[in-house]
């Protein structure tokens, strides 16, 4: 049995500490944090369980895609990018093999048929972005762009946003979320965890799982998870990847890191405004596709970047917008509710369509729903 969840929680939100409570008496193995912001005032921070403390910083996967996209954001809302431009017209490379006409839109919203490569990449070559993203401006697409169809990009959706900020801007993506984000709003949401911060980092747990009678990894699926030369989930858990922050998955946090990012973006916290206007939010949180995904053959929704609520993974309201990860954390922001969301487990969970992270994620909305 757990103890109870340190932290801070408003009365308001206390049914929120009881479900978090709950789940932490229900499994002695269970470890996580939750943070919540609405309104710009945090009402909740909580953690619990044998591997979480309140300053403990761990791997948050996949959120970081949506952490680059917050940043990549602030260039489109500075009139640096189109979205409806050509790639190739930031990237002339990448104009190769039936990619000429491929719009950023459709890029970042995973059409493009630019999962992987089949080689694969080894996990520190995220580092040299460089050369990743020539690799892949070389390639055919795995469908034709523009056709309707997408796949999630695993682990090639990172090098499209730093290799296009590198292109228009000359600066990292990664420098420009320090500088303009989390710098200012003092968030534990690192694309590259400093030296300084190392004592902190708390590797992302494992449980073992019984191998498939086979995976291709030549596959569609095989190929965007990059099977044959890396497995994805040690991305945060190597020195060299997380200290590089590839946007891709390697970024580390916190919940109160990934609450308030998205907080900051929708509603600003305490005195300090939002770092999007309204315009930008509704132009990059506007959902490109919906249906089946090609790669995982699962229902899926994307905006530009972001991953979108829908029926399988309810997070949040019509207006969300947010990105989960492969250990099951999730961060979103949900303009309609004012909410900024952070949820980071210490183990790999279950994803979070159905897993703990969504319901705690709709106790958050009765709370503000029964409040009036």
């Amino acid at each position: 049995m757990n103890s109870p969840a340190q932290g801070f929680a408003t009365p308001q939100f206390a049914p929120v500490r009881e479900l978090f409570n709950t789940m932490l008496d229900a499994d002695p193995r269970y470890s996580a944090q939750l943070a919540v912001y609405v309104g710009g005032e945090r009402v909740l921070n909580l953690s619990g369980g044998p591997d979480s403390a309140p300053d403990s910083l761990t791997g948050v996967f996949s959120c970081s895609k949506g952490v680059a996209a917050l940043a990549f954001s602030l260039l489109v809302q500075d009139g640096l990018v189109d979205l409806d431009a050509t790639v190739a017209s930031y990237w002339p490379e990448f104009a190769q093999r039936g990619k000429e006409a491929v719009s950023v839109r459709q890029l970042l919203s995973h059409q493009a048929g630019l999962v992987g490569v089949p080689a694969g990449f080894a996990m520190e070559e995220y580092n040299d972005l460089p050369t990743v993203a020539d690799r892949l401006a070389a390639m055919a697409p795995m469908w034709r762009p523009g056709s309707g169809v997408f796949g999630y990009h695993a682990l090639t959706m990172g090098v499209f946003l730093e290799e296009l900020c590198r292109r228009i801007t000359g600066e990292r993506l990664q420098d420009v979320y320090n500088r303009r984000i989390r710098e200012p709003f003092a968030a534990d949401m690192y694309l590259g965890l400093p030296e300084s911060e190392e004592s902190r980092f708390r590797p992302v747990l494992f449980d073992e799982q019984p191998a498939p009678a086979f995976f291709d990894p030549f596959s569609i699926a095989g190929i965007s998870g990059n099977v044959q030369a890396g497995n994805l989930l040690s991305m945060p858990n190597l020195r060299s990847v997380r200290a590089g922050g590839s946007t891709s998955g390697a970024g580390v946090g916190s919940a109160d890191g990934l609450a308030r990012v998205y907080a900051g973006a929708i509603t600003g916290i305490g005195e300090m405004p939002a770092y999007l206007t309204p315009e930008t939010i509704a132009l990059m949180s506007e959902e490109q596709v919906w249906g089946l995904d090609r790669v995982f053959c699962n229902t899926s929704a994307f905006a530009v970047t972001f991953m979108k609520s829908h029926p399988r993974m309810d997070f949040g309201s019509a207006a969300a917008f947010g990105h989960e990860g492969a250990n099951a954390s999730l961060g979103y922001a949900d303009p309609l509710y004012g909410i900024g969301f952070g949820y980071v487990p210490a183990r790999q969970e279950e994803g979070t369509t159905t897993g703990r992270a969504m319901a705690l994620s709709a106790a958050v909305r009765n709370v503000i729903l029964a409040g009036g």
